[in-house]
């Protein structure tokens, strides 16, 4: 799609803001960015003069499509509960792209998210990245898959304990994760004898995905809130060598320093959730300001239906009240999650070369006041606003212009 948005206060993210500035957008995909573009003939132009311009925001940490909003059991594939290491399992197979989520994420201008399984099990699967709006996975998709989730900490145990089975104790959470990874070098060691000897050798889907976290192909993205968790994480980390990702990370700001020097960043929340079980007791808005302060590179999520996805922006905001440096914040929805994502390459500011994902607000986005009045994905309009109507509307999919 080809389209020029001009006139607007155009914030990149990762530049400076350009007053009355130009995107202009070609086959998809961002080609200039700046003042006096040169505007080819027949590109259609949207005139943005009074809002802000900015890049569709991304959630590094959801549940769109796998745990759908109004549907109750039958919209809940968010955790396959029978077996704690399902490395082989895949997001991307559970995504409703009709789920009402998607919806609200482009209201609220998010046109990114990495959806990932659930935090049942120690190893939950393969989680994926994908545009919010399109009529199949396939057409949504930007990568995948993105990394593994391991969870570690109230939840595996709680489920697998319930069943009487290992793990019923955080000391067997971390056992099931040790001993799938020993297998995973073992499976590894003998996969590339059978390929130098040229023999045959049965593949395992779940040790193949795991090989790839041990490779460094894949980060190792683990839930985990308090700080005793998160050092288990890390130790689990140093045991065999694969790049971790602190998710949630509720009580990271105890060892903010450790997190800083190890350079291990943080995707943290949900922040407007309530102290629900022990793990979140030290949940704070404040939170995210120390960990940047401390030199954490860091985003924030929704867990996404835990908030809405829409009230990603607001999170930034109230984090903003409590602390958080403003420019940090913006770029904690942005460029930070894609980087941390490994989804940079497409998404999260706004340069050439990167998806023509862009959201024209009625101001400053991080003025709950704001709202996005029209969201584009890969320069097609897939959402807009009425003044008049005071409603939104999102473009139906599965309509195409014959």
């Amino acid at each position: 799609m080809n389209i020029a948005i001009t006139s607007g206060y155009v914030v990149p993210v990762d530049g400076e803001p350009i007053d009355g500035g130009t995107v202009l957008i070609q086959d998809g995909t961002i080609v200039a960015v700046g003042r006096d573009i040169d505007i080819p003939e027949g590109v259609p132009i949207v005139d943005a003069a009074g809002g802000w311009v900015l890049p569709g925001f991304v959630e590094a940490h959801g549940h769109l499509g796998v745990h759908e909003e109004a549907d109750g059991w039958a919209g809940q594939d968010t955790n396959e509960m029978t077996d704690p290491n399902g490395a082989r399992l895949r997001a991307l197979d559970a995504i409703n792209p009709g789920d009402l989520g998607f919806g609200d994420a482009l209201s609220g201008g998010v046109t990114t998210a990495v959806i990932k399984p659930g935090s049942g099990n120690p190893i939950g699967g393969q989680t994926v990245a994908v545009k919010c709006w399109g009529r199949t996975v396939e057409e949504m998709l930007v990568r995948e898959p993105v990394s593994v989730k391991s969870a570690l900490g109230e939840n595996p145990k709680r489920v697998y304990g319930d069943q009487k089975k290992l793990p019923s104790t955080r000391q067997g959470v971390a056992a099931v994760i040790r001993d799938a990874f020993r297998k995973a070098q073992d499976y590894r060691a003998k996969r590339d004898q059978a390929e130098a000897e040229g023999k045959a050798f049965d593949r395992d889907g779940t040790l193949e995905i795991l090989v790839k976290v041990l490779d460094g192909e894949l980060p190792w993205c683990q839930h985990t809130h308090r700080a005793d968790d998160i050092a288990t994480a890390l130790r689990l980390a140093d045991e065999f060598g694969y790049r971790v990702i602190i998710n949630h990370g509720t009580e990271g700001h105890l060892i903010a320093d450790l997190l800083a020097e190890r350079q291990i960043p943080v995707i943290i929340g949900p922040l407007f959730t309530s102290r629900s079980k022990v793990e979140l007791r030290n949940r704070s808005l404040r939170n995210p300001g120390i960990l940047a302060r401390a030199g954490v590179e860091l985003a924030i999520t929704t867990d996404h239906p835990v908030v809405p996805i829409h009230f990603l922006v607001h999170q930034a905001t109230l984090a903003v009240k409590e602390g958080l440096d403003r420019d940090t914040a913006l770029r904690s929805i942005t460029v930070n999650p894609a980087k941390i994502m490994g989804l940079d390459d497409r998404v999260g500011s706004l340069k050439p070369g990167l998806d023509g994902d862009v959201v024209i607000w009625s101001g400053d986005p991080l003025d709950v006041m704001s709202r996005a009045l029209q969201v584009f994905v890969n320069g097609r309009e897939v959402y807009s606003y009425s003044t008049d109507t005071g409603e939104g509307t999102v473009t139906d999919p599965y309509y195409r212009e014959s």
